[in-house]
């Protein structure tokens, strides 16, 4: 099966925030996106509300059971009482949990499975509590290890943090042996019974050979890139060339 699209909605919360207006409208955006393919809406609610507001949860939660509801709602985040409280209240079918201090722009490492392996045993049980698919936010450098930390504290996948295979895009020499330990990370996590989602600074052009060399990849979260596209090819397009970048007949 080809992997599936989750089209974050975080870019496109930012450009609304700049005026106390309602657009661009979150909700349409995640209806056109899922009308033209996407699999599911992924959002990082920050304790600042910079992007995604929280009262935006419920509008998506609604979106998705009223007319898309065979696609999922996916929630990133670090794991404070108040998301924790967030997540009871919109019921997202994916809890994916990253590091981020509340002051990073955007998430830029996974976790340290070692370290905090207690922490996010106790973190994913809870959240287990709830209904949730766990996925846990993991470096792609081919630490085997450390993915079978992730499976022993109870997760249910792990995200590739993809961002310095993205950041390849100027200089495509050294694309090559980051998605190879992008790919043995996988294969590790794959062969435990682990599924493995992707993402971060993902395009239409890097996507196929990260497609290739992970072929069981369930899902790719996608944001600025997509919201970059959707500006010159309008979001429905932008949406099904993600698609078909993904390995899906749209």
């Amino acid at each position: 099966m080809p992997a599936k699209l989750s089209v974050n909605l975080n870019a496109i919360a930012m450009l609304r925030n700049r005026r106390d207006l309602p657009w661009p409208s979150v909700e349409a955006f995640g209806r056109i996106a899922l009308a033209s393919g996407a699999s599911g809406l992924t959002v990082h609610p920050r304790p600042d509300q910079r992007h995604i507001r929280f009262s935006d949860l419920s509008v998506i939660r609604n979106l998705i059971d009223d007319e898309f509801p065979r696609a999922e709602f996916n929630i990133e985040g670090y794991p404070t009482e108040e998301f924790f409280e967030l997540c009871a209240e919109a019921a997202p079918e994916q809890v994916t949990l990253v590091p981020d201090d509340p002051a990073q722009a955007t998430s830029d490492h996974g976790w340290d499975f070692r370290k905090h392996q207690a922490f996010l045993a106790d973190t994913v049980a809870r959240l287990k509590t709830m209904g949730c698919r766990v996925s846990l936010f993991a470096d792609g450098d081919g630490d085997a290890e450390a993915v079978k930390i992730a499976k022993a504290v109870g997760a249910d996948r792990i995200e590739l943090y993809t961002g310095p295979y993205g950041g390849c895009y100027d200089a495509p020499e050294r694309a090559a042996p980051i998605l190879e330990a992008l790919g043995k990370t996988a294969d590790a996590a794959l062969a435990i019974g682990l599924a493995v989602n992707a993402g971060h600074d993902l395009t239409v052009a890097n996507l196929p050979a990260l497609v290739k060399r992970i072929p069981d990849l369930a899902e790719v979260s996608i944001g600025h890139g997509l919201t970059a596209d959707a500006l010159e090819y309008g979001m429905a397009e932008t949406v099904r060339r993600f698609c078909r970048a993904c390995g899906q007949k749209v």
